[in-house]
């Protein structure tokens, strides 16, 4: 550790103080300890004060030298020998920093005192040892001048090597304006007295290494930049902000020739493996997953980061590709369960099948149920990406399963009519575009299977929403020509007046067919026109 003394620029118009400061990891303006401030002079003008009549007698000034200068050499002997006894344990023989630190103050103030500029003068090496100075001009006035070797720049920056050789050799001198980070600036030539610089990165942050890492850039000094890089590659990147600044950091270091591909390799991948093996693959894990918590879990996250990647997709790049080689893949795995649960419900509709132990009838069930969620998940996924039209065509095709759904008992069943609830809800609210023949197909196959069930869905499912399925079956219903709406209107009708609460109340939407139906305002306006 070194010592800064702050000494008088103008006489009366100063604070002296003694302050040690070590070049350590915290940078050059970071001191070990308060306690290691000593205030030579409180004031210089003791008459602003209130004088008390207890005060103690004032020392001579002589012998309040004598005693600052004691507390002085003993904090600095102190000081230096702490951190230099801690450097050696840590394995590298830290630089010598010799400092005299200017700073220019009022003690009264003039009104625009607040822009006078703060100078700061910081000395690297043995006292009186540098051969060229170096002044930075910060921000709002500030300099800082630094006092180094020529040898020692010169070796470690291609900046000051240039700015020394285009310099006449009369010249000791080399001045940096619109310096934006002063501190990093003096941290970094302090780094070029440094023979170990990991040793000097381990337990910064990040940002701090960034900083560094530019001003390096700035200065050629390539042994920084790559500890630099070697810290960055080392350590985890917290947030996606942090990631975005390391990454756009080291892209912007490609053109170096340093090497940066340890560091990029951690958010791209030099292996050619198509993405939608990936993501067919993760799919299948999570379908496959038979642990409720974690599956519920994945499903959440994997939902909300396919809607995330679709919703910064840019529909006029080449990304529309791999979001259609996305859908390709989920539609893959709609088929792959759908083929499955159409098996096990054949299985479990056969008579003899009932008559079966417990320990053989639990799996087939449970592995029907979870195939029926696997397919409602995957339609939540379509449709969060708009993509869930030939679902839809799929779904209205089920003859088959329909067929087979009144021989289920309903507490196995009631998931599958959970699909076809979803579907009428994504119709209803423009969600999923599907053709005439497809909607008209879809309320034909399905909608007596949802009645049957309905009763269960309300009292038995949590997630059913009974307002919303009911307003998107009577707005699928209504997008119908008239004379399909009306079978299906009359059908409904006569369930309900059968079944009541336990049927979908779908009077608004018969309410609507009924004005299309008898008041036709529209055909009698287009018969009059056409007479006319």
């Amino acid at each position: 550790m070194a010592e800064i003394r702050v000494k008088k620029v103008e006489q009366g118009q100063t604070k002296i103080r003694n302050v040690p400061i070590a070049v350590t990891p915290e940078g050059f303006w970071c001191c070990p300890s308060p306690v290691m401030f000593q205030k030579t002079l409180k004031t210089q003008h003791p008459l602003n004060k209130p004088r008390s009549s207890s005060s103690p007698p004032t020392k001579n000034p002589s012998d309040h030298k004598k005693h600052s200068q004691e507390l002085e050499k003993k904090s600095s002997r102190a000081s230096s020998k702490s951190e230099t006894d801690d450097q050696r344990k840590n394995g590298f023989e830290p630089p010598v920093l010799g400092a005299a630190l200017v700073a220019e103050r009022t003690a009264v103030r003039p009104p625009n005192a607040e822009n006078l500029p703060r100078k700061v003068s910081i000395e690297f090496g043995e006292h009186g040892t540098g051969d060229l100075k170096v002044v930075l001009f910060g921000k709002q006035g500030f300099i800082v001048k630094l006092s180094v070797h020529k040898a020692v720049v010169e070796e470690n920056s291609t900046f000051f090597a240039q700015k020394l050789l285009a310099q006449h050799p009369t010249f000791h001198s080399i001045e940096i304006d619109d310096c934006e980070d002063v501190e990093t600036y003096v941290e970094t030539v302090g780094l070029m007295y440094c023979k170990d610089l990991k040793q000097r990165l381990i337990k910064q942050s990040v940002s701090r290494v960034l900083r560094i890492l530019k001003v390096a850039e700035q200065l050629g000094f390539k042994t920084c930049m790559e500890s630099c890089l070697d810290f960055l590659e080392a350590v985890p990147w917290v947030g996606e902000e942090e990631e975005e600044r390391v990454v756009s950091s080291v892209l912007r270091l490609q053109s170096e020739g340093i090497g940066v591909s340890p560091i990029l390799k951690r958010v791209s991948s030099d292996v050619s493996k198509p993405a939608k093996d990936t993501l067919s693959h993760v799919l299948q894990l999570v379908l496959k997953s038979n642990e409720e918590k974690g599956r519920r879990e994945m499903k959440s996250i994997v939902l909300k980061l396919l809607r995330e990647n679709n919703n910064k997709s840019n529909p006029n790049s080449s990304s529309m590709t791999s979001v259609d080689l996305c859908n390709d893949t989920i539609y893959a795995s709609c088929t792959t369960c759908l083929s499955s649960l159409l098996t096990l419900f054949r299985q479990v509709a056969q008579p003899e099948f009932t008559e079966q132990p417990i320990n053989v009838k639990d799996p087939v069930i449970k592995q029907m149920v979870l195939e029926a969620d696997n397919l409602s998940w995957l339609l939540d996924i379509l449709a969060d990406r708009h993509a869930a039209d030939e679902y839809a065509v799929m779904w209205a095709s089920q003859q088959e399963l329909a067929g087979l759904h009144p021989r289920v008992p309903i507490v196995n069943r009631h998931h599958i009519s959970c699909i076809t609830a979803r579907l009428f809800v994504g119709i209803g609210r423009g969600e999923i575009l599907s053709s005439k023949d497809t909607r008209h197909l879809l309320l034909k196959t399905w909608l007596q299977p949802l009645i049957d069930d309905y009763s269960w869905l309300q009292h038995g499912c949590k997630s059913f929403d009974r307002k919303v399925v009911e307003e998107g079956i009577g707005r699928t219903i209504l997008t119908l020509p008239l004379e399909d709406q009306q079978i299906v209107m009359l059908g409904w009708l006569s369930s309900f007046l059968k079944a009541g609460d336990n049927c979908p109340n779908l009077q608004k939407a018969f309410e609507v067919w009924w004005r299309r139906t008898f008041v036709r305002p529209y055909t009698e306006q287009s018969n009059s026109q056409a007479s006319d």
